[in-house]
């Protein structure tokens, strides 16, 4: 009996304890303390440099629709709820931190730069009730915990990855998908947008990409386990992004602090650019169409496999970087980003090393591994991307064909490979 009541009065205990604050990503630091702050209608914004007046303005619209409160937004030091920019740099806060204090008086957020502030915001709203994310107004009182929070981040690059290309997303869908990630504070946005299941980004001097290369047959179920198109059938699935749509994308993401990043897979996982272009191939297959999630390869579960349908550029083709220049052109001109994702990964070398055009490429460069064909055409490629000023980003099979200098690996296959490229002096963005 004793020991019945000895747990009972430590659950009751461990129950009635404060519950901890339910912050992701958890903060470098939090204090709590006694009170609350209480947000009413009477409630004001402020902020204290012109800078700082977008994150001021997009709080009070965050909180007008689940309040019903239209908070006033000015500039000044007299806001219940304060947006700070410091006159003189705080080295431990960077770039990115912040500090939050909370008293039943007031809350404060100061940062060095206004993204600072936008990630204080994104705390503040995870501290108020749940309702904050209701779509109507909520009854109900809107409490802030007295608290105390240092915040900055560890990586500089915190990065996730849509792929639209395998399912396309409406440009509304992208949007939304930017909220989410900009609550956790995710500051890169990776936008996969070519595949062997779709080509997703309109390229005016190309338009087969996306009048054929948008398109798939209908189809359900598990990818890899699909009906392959049938003769004659019509490929009605699938959408893609005007350059228009991608720019509003753009201006959207940064209004977050969230760079975008374009994905552009080569020189495999090609096959709906090559339903498009199938001159482009080494087999020039003019059957190949934009997979719906076919089987159409084979995996040994050692990292090697074999295609039955041609999916790759040809490398020994100089039509296909006269292709890609202007694929990258407009790919640069669109998105501001400094790096252009360009895949690199997972490319099935069977068709080159049968092609006539290749074997002469490969004896002119005295290449005796086929392999290193992929060498010579990312090193192509980013003379190209250089070109336009931009920096290659690759996953990192791009070591495997001994790639150029400054090329920014991904590791996605392992730790050690990410490992062993930055002893290479490749920056390296950890994705394993």
């Amino acid at each position: 009996m004793k020991k019945y009541f000895l747990l009972l009065l430590i659950a009751a205990v461990s129950y009635a304890r404060q519950p901890e604050l339910a912050l992701i990503p958890q903060p470098v630091e939090v204090k709590e303390s006694h009170g609350v702050f209480l947000l009413t209608a009477s409630s004001s914004i402020g902020y204290n440099d012109p800078a700082a007046q977008h994150v001021a303005v997009m709080l009070s619209g965050k909180l007008s629709v689940p309040t019903g409160y239209a908070l006033n937004t000015q500039q000044g030091n007299g806001g219940t709820i304060q947006f700070v920019l410091n006159a003189s740099h705080d080295a431990k806060l960077g770039q990115e931190g912040y500090t939050l204090v909370s008293t039943p008086e007031r809350v404060v957020i100061t940062a060095n730069r206004p993204a600072g502030l936008f990630y204080g915001m994104q705390t503040l709203l995870q501290l108020l009730p749940k309702e904050i994310e209701s779509k109507t107004v909520v009854k109900g009182d809107w409490t802030i915990p007295a608290v105390s929070i240092t915040d900055y981040p560890r990586f500089p690059w915190r990065g996730i990855m849509l792929d639209v290309a395998r399912n396309f997303y409406t440009k509304a869908d992208v949007k939304t998908f930017i909220d989410q990630i900009a609550k956790f504070k995710y500051n890169t946005f990776q936008w996969h947008l070519t595949d062997d299941e779709g080509w997703r980004l309109e390229i005016k001097a190309l338009p087969r990409l996306t009048s054929v290369g948008a398109w798939r047959v209908p189809r359900i179920g598990y990818f890899g386990q699909r009906a392959a198109p049938k003769p004659g059938e019509a490929a009605t699935v699938g959408g893609f992004y005007t350059q228009a749509d991608v720019k509003e994308v753009i201006a959207y993401a940064a209004e977050r602090f969230i760079t975008v990043i374009p994905d552009i897979d080569i020189p495999g996982h090609s096959m709906a650019a090559l339903a498009a272009y199938p001159e482009l191939s080494c087999t020039k297959d003019m059957s190949i169409r934009v997979s719906p999630g076919m089987h159409f390869a084979d995996w040994y579960g050692n990292g090697t496999f074999k295609m039955f349908v041609d999916n790759t550029y040809n490398p020994s083709d100089e039509n296909v970087y006269h292709f890609l220049d202007k694929v990258f052109t407009e790919v640069a001109a669109v998105f501001p980003s400094p790096y252009i994702h360009v895949g690199g990964d997972e490319c099935y070398k069977g068709y080159w090393s049968n092609n006539d055009g290749c074997i002469a490429l490969m004896k002119k460069l005295k290449i005796r591994h086929v392999e290193d064909l992929q060498g010579y055409f990312m090193d192509r490629i980013n003379t190209i991307l250089a070109s336009k000023g931009k920096k290659m980003l690759a996953w990192d099979e791009i070591l495997d064909g001994g790639s150029a200098p400054g090329v920014t690996v991904m590791s996605w296959r392992s730790v050690k490979t990410g490992i062993e490229a930055s002893r290479l002096g490749h920056d390296v963005v950890m994705t394993p």
